[in-house]
Parts: C-alpha cells; structure tokens; sequence
C-alpha cells in the first residue's frame, strides 16, 4: 500500500460517506429518507422531491455496465503504464437512473458488453484511501 502516487479523491462533506465507505469495503449511495430515492453523486438536496434528509446506506454492490470507455492515451504521467485500460459506467441494481463510473478488473475491454453483470471490489491503494472497482460477477473469486 506504500508508494502508490496516482492522484487519490479528496473527500468532502457531500462524498465523505461514500469514501468511508469503501475503506470499509462497502459500497454506500445516498438515499433520500422522506422519497426513498437512492442519489450518486451525492447532492444537497434529493432530485425527486427537494428534501435534505439523507442518509448514506450500504447497498449490494451489484450492476449491470451500462457504458465504457477505453484510456489510450495517459493524461497523468503516473498512469503511463496503464494504458490501454477501460473504464466502465456501472447501474447499480437498485435503480436504473444513476451511474456510477470507475475501472474495470479482470476483463479486457473487447470483452466488455452493455449489460454484463458487475460487483464491486475495493483496492486499499493507501491506508487512508480505498478505491471501488468493477469486475465481471463471473471472476467473483478474485481480489482487485
């Protein structure tokens, strides 16, 4: 976990609950309490209905890919090495509406499809940062 020198997220008070909860590997979305409504990325305000009473809940970390794209080009030099890598926008399964983005493990990107069922595994890159990743639920044995 030492070393790792790619740009990490800074957490702030809108996305802090998303953040500890991946160092606590678990995938966590907003979710308004008076509509129910789950938000990603976190607002101030619920979409449906305009209330600020949310809360941030663990959900199942389960998907579907409902897009990617493929880096060929590093636009940071600690990412040189990487390239050619994908990146995929996840549904997860409990609504349809939002999009979650981030890299794609254990699939190369010309096997990617709209709709491959995904989860979500954790990378400890640093001992205070934890980065969510995909993988296809086939390869559901492995570590990111």
């Amino acid at each position: 976990m030492t070393g790792y020198t790619k740009p990490l997220p800074s957490p702030d008070r809108d996305t802090q609950g998303f953040w500890e909860g991946c160092r606590h590997h678990e995938l966590r979305l907003q979710r308004c309490q008076d509509c129910g409504l789950y938000c990603f990325p976190p607002l101030p305000m619920c979409p449906g209905c305009n209330s600020t009473h949310r809360q941030w809940v663990k959900v199942s970390g389960k998907g579907k890919v409902y897009s990617w794209f493929v880096v060929h080009r590093a636009t940071h030099p600690d990412f040189v090495a990487d390239v050619p890598y994908a990146v995929v926008v996840v549904t997860p399964d409990e609504q349809d509406d939002i999009h979650i983005a981030g890299n794609i493990v254990h699939c190369a990107a010309e096997d990617l499809r709209v709709d491959m069922p995904v989860e979500v595994v954790f990378d400890d890159v640093t001992a205070e940062v934890t980065l969510p990743k995909w993988r296809p639920v086939a390869h559901s044995g492995r570590r990111a």
